[in-house]
């Protein structure tokens, strides 16, 4: 059986104030023609279906098309709901959706969802298991202090049975003892790791589907893999390679994975240099240049209006910073000058920090979060 695992779409995310609507629906759409002419049996999404957990119509009307055209070319869907969804609004109209063959877990109940799958190698179960943490299963289980607690609890909540095929889809923050994954800047992780998962929790599966972090990357085996976001959504993504997942499951034991490339309708580039040579055509007729850019500059002479002039070349110039002896700190390290307005969370978490000497906290960021979307604070 064959399934093609996506993660993080993140619909509705704006970069320094541009909208990546349009950039979602070609990936999304290139994605469809990657089901079509490979042919999985499900289609797995492991969380962050949205940016907000109140998402813009716009993205809920996205993803409802790419939906119904996976409904319409009759391919099982399987998604949960991540850290920046909404459990309830991922949740509404499970039990319909699912006499089409769309299983969605946005709530955890108390018992992770288990949807029986069968080939002509016999059984296989699919698993899915909402992003989770500490206080969503304290209703069940009062002692849970940890996030890998908390999913250790909620797997017992299922029988697995160990020599069928089993796959789970989830989306956590998984490490492998004191290994960490890659991760970059547009990742919420918690201060000082509490939100660790470590990987042997999830031994009895054949194949984990995760999501959460942005760049594609396995944990601790082949089967264990993060399939990554399929666009880049922060500089600090500049230069990973995004892809999906294909996956194959025959005989128990027997999995092949692929990674299938993904090419975005524009790149995230970091460009580097003096604006002589940013703007010369020979360099900037290399690339795409609609592509959202950040430029470092590097002339240690007085520059007038140098954002204007590289949007003459780059119009989707997101953020300009300056690397010369004028900007280095005294301890030798260069200090960035951001150009653009930051989001109101990522303002107020910088004012935090520097007013306190720490970064917030989980429930604080929450809090944070709840009340600049306009809901009110608990």
């Amino acid at each position: 059986m064959r399934f093609l695992h996506i993660s993080d779409l993140h619909i509705g995310k704006r970069i320094h104030g541009y909208s990546m609507l349009e950039d979602q629906r070609r990936i999304l759409q290139q994605i469809l023609e990657i089901v079509e002419l490979r042919q999985p049996d499900g289609i797995l999404i492991a969380g962050d279906i949205y940016d907000k957990n109140v998402p813009l119509e716009s993205g809920v009307t996205l993803f409802n098309q790419f939906l119904n055209s996976l409904h319409e070319i009759k391919k099982q869907v399987f998604f949960i709901s991540g850290n920046h969804d909404s459990a309830q609004r991922i949740q509404f109209g499970d039990q319909i959706f699912a006499e089409g063959d769309i299983h969605v877990a946005g709530v955890f109940d108390g018992e992770i969802r288990k949807i029986r799958l069968e080939d002509e190698y016999g059984e296989l179960f699919v698993y899915l298991m909402p992003f989770l943490k500490p206080s969503m299963v304290r209703e069940w289980a009062e002692d849970i202090k940890t996030y890998e607690e908390a999913v250790r609890f909620a797997l017992q909540s299922v029988k697995i049975e160990r020599d069928k095929r089993n796959l789970l889809v989830a989306h956590q923050f998984v490490t492998k003892g004191e290994w960490m994954p890659k991760t970059c800047e547009s990742e919420q992780l918690s201060v000082g790791g509490l939100d660790r998962v470590d990987v042997s929790v999830f031994e009895n599966f054949d194949y984990v589907a995760l999501g959460h972090l942005h760049g594609a990357q396995k944990v601790g085996r082949e089967e264990v893999r993060y399939s990554g976001s399929p666009l880049k959504y922060s500089f600090s993504e500049s230069n990973q390679k995004k892809s999906a997942v294909l996956l194959e499951l025959k005989e128990k034991g027997e999995v092949t994975i692929e990674l299938i490339p993904l090419k975005p309708f524009r790149d995230l580039r970091v460009l580097k240099g003096p604006i002589e040579e940013i703007l010369k055509e020979d360099n900037y007729k290399k690339g795409n240049q609609e592509d959202y850019i950040r430029v470092i500059l590097t002339d240690e002479r007085e520059l007038y209006a140098p954002m204007d002039e590289i949007r003459t070349v780059y119009p989707n110039l997101l953020r300009l910073d300056f690397e010369n002896s004028r900007t280095k700190t005294q301890d030798g390290n260069i200090e960035e000058v951001e150009i653009e307005t930051k989001d109101p969370f990522s303002l107020f978490a910088e004012f935090f920090e520097r007013q306190n000497g720490r970064e917030m906290d989980e429930e604080q960021k929450e809090w944070v979060q709840r009340i600049l979307e306009g809901g009110e604070a608990e």
